[in-house]
């Protein structure tokens, strides 16, 4: 994927691009990601790239019921967010996924959180089938299903890149964004840029 000589990423074979949870509740909505309109040009810029290649993109997305473990009114932490079939819960304005996108539902269960986009959903497997080996890692929020998504790619055996110019922090603690980048480092992820990604 790294042309030699250079740091440019050059989607190739094995490669997907994975973009998480920007949807309109994290975007403008009941739980806004500070900053998080600002993932999206880089994302649909390095998604055209990747599409053009005829290589996969993946798009996941909090899909909760209306009484999800999370909302304050079940003792959670949040606000109501992304509940399935909302508007909220849909991609966000301005988000450009080519055709052919898989979307990955998750946290369905009343019961049961997930921020990690691999807890209850198969993707490994699908991706393994598929041939991908290396995943590109973008979308919301850094500190959570960001950071989740990761590490639990990191943890089945992929390899792992995370545009930093391409991710946002609820950062409920000052520097949670930044603590997250630097877990992904430690686990194994590369943090590059989506301007490092090649068109």
């Amino acid at each position: 994927m790294t042309s030699p000589g250079d740091d440019r990423l050059v989607p190739g074979p094995g490669d997907a691009l994975v973009i998480v949870d920007v949807q309109g509740d994290f975007v403008t909505g009941t739980l806004a990601v500070p900053g998080a309109a600002d993932v999206i040009a880089p994302l649909n810029r390095v998604a055209a790239a990747f599409a053009a290649r005829g290589l996969p993109v993946i798009a996941t997305r909090d899909w909760h019921p209306d009484d999800h473990v999370s909302f304050h009114d079940q003792g959670g932490p949040w606000p109501p967010h992304c509940v399935a079939g909302t508007p909220g819960a849909e991609s966000a304005a301005g988000l450009e996924l080519p055709a052919g996108t898989t979307i990955v539902e998750k946290a369905g269960t009343a019961a049961m959180d997930a921020y990690s986009a691999f807890q209850g959903t198969g993707l490994a497997g699908d991706l393994r089938a598929g041939g991908i080996h290396r995943l590109v890692v973008g979308g919301l929020a850094t500190d959570y299903c960001v950071l989740e998504t990761v590490t639990d790619a990191v943890a089945a055996g992929f390899d792992v890149v995370v545009l930093a110019d391409a991710v946002r922090a609820v950062d409920v603690e000052p520097g949670d964004g930044d603590r997250a980048l630097e877990a992904m480092r430690r686990a194994g992820a590369r943090i590059a840029s989506a301007g490092d990604v090649a068109a």
